[in-house]
């Protein structure tokens, strides 16, 4: 490392509104850095900007290697859970972890390449590189515990969208309210183990980086939970809301999950729900956070789709 620890003003915030406990990580993150130069026998660089749950920074190991040094915050709440299915993975599918300090909270990951949504490829291309990216990290699970399951995120959303509904004034029509709760049940009750795999959690476009040598692309900064794989397929559902604002959001959307189903050989209908499911909390969460314009244009292309059902 030369010189002082470049910390991204998003991640200094986080750990900021974690209270004491953040600041006190934020400010020994440059003896924490020095230490892990010494024990991995790193050189750290420049931080990626873009994240906020950590430190994430461009490092070189002593074989001139490029790498990635990644530091969780205490605003990194699965830090072990993303461990556990790193190393699970073993570099299908996910950036290929090669150490790992737990009480540092700490990870030493391969270096990738671009950004997907950075390369500037049609939707539609993203799409297919995102179900064959997933297609790699869906390996056969172990016993995933600890992790949370399918049914308990559908609860968990279900509770998230009546709660900030409330909190903001009910921004959204009873309809989507309604259909929201009704499409969480089904996915609560679809809910089975014996065909669950360990999901990525957030299988979208600024997660999925190609690799150095061009030939295909891995995820990175996982959510992960036990479920079906509709449930990370939908993520592309809550994906690209100004393409779907400028036509048709109804047959534009029908049209994407078609695509996903025909990809990925998984069933429309869950993955319409799921996608419904992750549109409205996640355009209420940016209502909350204040990003007004953002979270609207997903909520109004939910207020659409409400009318198509299951």
């Amino acid at each position: 490392m030369t010189g002082k620890v470049v910390i991204p003003v998003e991640v200094r915030q986080r750990a900021a509104a974690a209270g004491d406990v953040g600041r006190r990580w934020l400010d020994a993150l440059p003896d924490l850095v020095v230490g892990l130069e010494r024990d991995w026998g790193i050189t750290v660089g420049d931080p990626f900007h873009g994240g906020s749950a950590g430190l994430v920074a461009r490092a070189t190991n002593a074989a001139g290697e490029a790498v990635v040094l990644k530091l969780g915050s205490p605003a990194h709440d699965n830090f072990a859970s993303e461990v556990a299915v790193l190393r699970i993975a073993a570099g299908r599918g996910y950036a290929n972890l090669l150490n790992y300090d737990a009480p540092r909270r700490a990870m030493l990951l391969e270096r990738l390449g671009p950004i997907l949504h950075e390369l500037g490829l049609p939707i539609a291309r993203r799409i297919e590189i995102i179900c064959e990216t997933l297609r790699q990290a869906w390996p056969p699970a172990p016993d995933p515990a600890g992790l949370q399951s399918a049914a308990q995120k559908a609860r968990h959303l279900a509770g998230l969208i009546a709660k900030w509904q409330q909190q903001l004034g009910e921004p959204c029509s009873g309809r989507v309210v309604a259909q929201a709760m009704a499409f969480a049940t089904d996915r609560e009750s679809a809910f089975d183990p014996a065909r669950a795999v360990i999901l990525h959690g957030d299988a979208h476009d600024h997660n999925a980086l190609q690799t150095l040598d061009g030939a295909g692309f891995k995820f990175v900064d996982p959510d992960p939970l036990f479920g079906e794989r509709a449930y990370d397929i939908a993520i592309s559902m809550r994906s690209w809301t100004d393409e779907l604002l400028a036509g048709d959001p109804v047959r534009l959307g029908l049209d994407r999950c078609k695509q996903l189903a025909d990809l990925t050989g998984e069933a429309p209908g869950a993955i319409w729900q799921w996608g419904f499911l992750e549109r409205v909390s996640s355009g209420l969460f940016l209502l909350v956070l204040g990003r007004f314009d953002e979270g609207r244009r997903m909520l109004a292309v939910a207020e659409t789709w409400a009318a198509v059902g299951a």
